[in-house]
């Protein structure tokens, strides 16, 4: 008697079914073998922020797309603009320039949210994530987030969305002790900076074995580049999530087939503070 089969089962049949490479070496995963002699070529980043300064000379080449986001009041519509814009606070500028020290080549992409007070709205943010995923962006940079709970579903689907293409989401916890969104997901790349330690490393991070966080990095005293072509002594988790955003920038240029959940294995792999890594 033939068996009537639950939904989804014809993926893996017989026909549908194909060999699969894990894509992982077969000895240690080293940094030399996950990031070595890369840049980020061909790798979109996309910065969710308040807008890159195009010209200041710490994010270098050209930015290869803009996108701008904001709630007409008229309509109570969320607002579109493919226009070149500004940073409105300086804030993207600094997540673009930790993106440019660890992936020089990676094609980034400006995502304007926030406005001049670094505040905004979540329709505008969920526009914006929404928008940068249906793009196909290969990696997207939250250095924010939401603690308006009546958004955790919709944030929720977009950044399991992002998982499931293979679209890797890293965003920046709170800097309060507060639940805030989409850092939480476990489908998220969600960092915390670590203390200060001697020298500043944009290769420095660390895994943590009772996430969220689930990475720490660079985040304490690190100069960056600032609006209007100035720099500025900052602190924040928001400038240690960039770290690892430009750092899976770098992974993917060289291994373009891993999936996130494979990232987070080389991440994990390759952290200072994991017991036998080979760096």
């Amino acid at each position: 008697m033939k068996v009537s089969l639950p939904a989804w089962s014809d993926k893996f049949s017989a026909e549908n079914l194909s060999l699969v490479s894990d894509g992982l070496p077969e000895g240690p995963i080293t940094r030399e073998w996950a990031w070595g002699n890369t840049s980020g070529r061909g790798i979109r980043v996309g910065i969710l922020d308040s807008g890159i300064d195009g010209h200041h000379p710490a994010v270098g080449k050209e930015i290869s797309g803009w996108a701008s986001f904001y709630l007409d009041r008229a309509s109570g519509e969320v607002v579109r603009s493919m226009e070149v814009h500004d940073d409105s606070f300086g804030h993207g500028t600094a997540c673009a320039d930790v993106v440019r020290r660890l992936a020089p080549e990676a094609d980034l992409v400006s995502i304007k949210v926030l406005g001049s007070n670094l505040r905004g709205r979540a329709v505008e943010f969920l526009a914006g994530l929404d928008w940068a995923i249906q793009e196909g962006l290969d990696v997207i940079n939250l250095s924010l987030g939401t603690t308006n709970s009546d958004y955790y579903a919709k944030f929720h689907r977009l950044t399991e969305e992002a998982y499931f293409r293979g679209i890797c989401i890293v965003t920046a916890v709170n800097n309060m002790p507060i639940v805030s969104y989409p850092s939480m997901y476990s489908s998220a790349f969600s960092v915390a900076c670590v203390p200060d330690r001697e020298g500043y490393d944009p290769f420095e991070f660390y895994y943590s074995s009772s996430p969220p966080p689930e990475f720490g990095a660079s985040g304490v005293g690190i100069d960056l580049a600032w609006a209007g072509g100035n720099t500025l002594s900052v602190t924040g988790n928001s400038f240690a999530a960039p770290h690892i955003a430009g750092l899976l920038a770098r992974i993917r240029s060289k291994h373009r087939d891993l999936t996130p959940f494979q990232l987070k294995t080389v991440l994990r792999a390759t952290a200072l503070n994991t017991s036998g890594a080979e760096l």
